[in-house]
């Protein structure tokens, strides 16, 4: 696609709202240098409960909460707040709703139990993203989603929101890690999902839904996938390469010191 210049960041984790793993340490320091490397980026991730708002200096955006998103057939607000790094110079949108992203745990209750309604926290934060980035009116070259709860932007944004001049040249850049592969969502959940003229056959999940077959779903409205993590299942590699994506794998040594950067830099403009 030439030369990308705008890119968004669509994430599970960063780092330090969420402790440092792989995942978040990516979401903190990749976007960092592909600003870097002269490019726009904006950055996005759920405003968790156990995040501390007072530590991290976040606060509400007036002008982009007030809007409600319909998930289940319940009108739901969506709050947006943001948050400064300073020492790299950019800002981080989140995502937030009392009744999905208040509670102190992520994916999972004190007990272990996944959440029951985490499909439905995923469709609220991928329609979340797209709407607010439209109100920010700025259109990203690439969209890079990085973890399960990124997993249905992809379908909303080639399907509903492909004509909005916003959205209608963007490439979606999907990374696979293994946060919720194995883990059972909700039996309703492609039902759920349905939104505007998008049928059961475009989201083509079945009735047992694993946060393999959202990763799955995510590939086929993606136009490139790298492996995030040494642990993702072969499955998901696979499917991507028959799907006839480009496919970049996990090197440890390239994420290690940090090289990982110019290599990501590289795909985004290869799309």
């Amino acid at each position: 696609m030439g030369e990308v210049k705008r890119v968004l960041y669509v994430c599970s984790e960063i780092f330090p709202y969420l402790p440092e793993s792989p995942e978040s340490k990516v979401g903190r320091f990749l976007p960092q240098g592909i600003q870097e490397r002269k490019k726009e980026i904006r950055s996005f991730m759920p405003r968790y409960g156990c995040i501390n708002e007072r530590k991290h200096q976040l606060h509400e955006v007036i002008r982009l909460s007030g809007m409600n998103i319909i998930v289940s057939d319940v009108d739901r607000p969506l709050v947006i707040k943001v948050a400064s790094i300073s020492s790299a110079r950019m800002q981080v949108y989140f995502i937030d709703n009392e009744d999905f992203f208040h509670r102190k745990q992520v994916t999972r209750d004190t007990s272990g139990t996944f959440f029951k309604d985490n499909g439905e926290r995923a469709i609220f934060f991928a329609r979340g993203v797209l709407e607010t980035v439209k109100k920010l009116r700025w259109a990203p070259d690439v969209i890079h989603c990085q973890g399960w709860i990124s997993h249905v932007l992809p379908l909303y944004l080639k399907k509903e929101y492909k004509d909005d001049p916003i959205f209608s040249s963007s490439k979606v850049v999907l990374s696979l890690y293994d946060d919720i592969c194995y883990d059972h969502l909700d039996e309703a959940l492609a039902e759920k999902i349905q939104f505007g003229g998008i049928s059961l056959e475009d989201i083509g999940l079945p009735q047992d839904t694993t946060g393999c077959d959202l990763a799955k779903m995510a590939m086929r409205y993606s136009d490139g996938v790298i492996v995030g993590g040494a642990t993702v299942p072969a499955e998901l590699s696979d499917y991507a390469r028959a799907q006839g994506l480009p496919v970049m794998d996990f090197d440890q040594a390239r994420l290690d010191d940090g090289s990982y950067i110019d290599d990501y830099n590289s795909f985004y403009d290869q799309l």
